[in-house]
């Protein structure tokens, strides 16, 4: 039974269709990438599977509840690691996972132990009682996703993981992803500029074009479609998207690419 799916789902802004009647699967312990140039829609397709966005028409369930029905079940069973910074640069990371137990309703008896696994999880042992404006770029994500996992989610959206991270902490994150999927059991969904990044992480692709979905398939099926020898993802997104794919320091070098990445994507 897939653990995601949507049916001709829509948001309108006005008179602009964001997104355009999207229908998607997504089977468990998944890894799904959303692929699309900026102002695509697949922010928007988040924030509506997420709860964050009411749809204009269509459905879409989430662990089994459906997005709008039973939204505060969907939040329960979900986590969410946006393009935007959501660690609080003032605190502890210590200090930040603790406002997300309690946010979640973990209880006082559990806090202590589940922080203290996440942290270890995260390879933050040693620098969760440090402040989070000391951390590199790298070291902030992996406690935002941390701070998204700490309720242990059946389904973890991510918008842009990687954006504005350097090669090395960026391979830290990919090896993250893929423990969480591979020896956790935790479906992942998430959105990317990064070619190499969805060949590499993706088990399922869908490929996004002014808000509709054009292709959906494995990377291989992707790359195959093109009936050429040698076709990469990039390829296949200039062929599908029409556009040729835009790529992805500490707290304030991260804050400024992902405020950057918001406002376009």
């Amino acid at each position: 039974m897939d653990v995601l799916t949507t049916t001709a789902l829509t948001r309108r802004f006005d008179s602009l269709l964001a997104v355009d009647a999207i229908s998607i699967a997504v089977r468990p312990e998944q890894m799904f990438g959303l692929l699309g140039s900026n102002g695509a829609g697949k922010t928007t397709v988040i924030k509506m599977l997420t709860t964050l966005l009411p749809p204009t028409s269509g459905t879409a369930t989430v662990a089994g509840f459906d997005i709008c029905r039973a939204a505060p079940n969907v939040r329960r069973a979900i986590g969410y690691v946006p393009q935007m910074i959501s660690a609080d640069g003032n605190l502890t990371g210590y200090e930040n996972l603790l406002i997300f137990a309690k946010l979640y309703d973990i209880p006082r008896s559990e806090r202590a132990r589940r922080i203290s696994e996440s942290l270890a999880l995260m390879g933050l042992d040693d620098a969760g009682g440090r402040m989070v404006h000391e951390y590199s770029g790298g070291m902030i994500r992996l406690l935002e996703i941390a701070q998204a996992m700490l309720h242990r989610p059946r389904v973890l959206f991510l918008d842009e993981p990687t954006v504005g991270l350097d090669p090395i902490a960026r391979n830290t994150v990919w090896e993250l992803l893929r423990k969480l999927r591979d020896e956790f059991g935790t479906t992942l969904f998430l959105t990317t500029h990064a070619m190499d990044e969805a060949d590499a992480l993706c088990d399922q692709l869908a490929i996004l074009h002014r808000g509709a979905v054009v292709i959906v398939g494995s990377p291989q099926e992707l790359k195959a479609s093109l009936g050429v020898e040698h076709a990469t993802l990039d390829d296949v997104f200039v062929h599908y998207a029409g556009a040729v794919p835009e790529s992805g320091g500490n707290l304030g070098d991260v804050s400024r690419t992902r405020r950057t990445a918001q406002r376009v994507g």
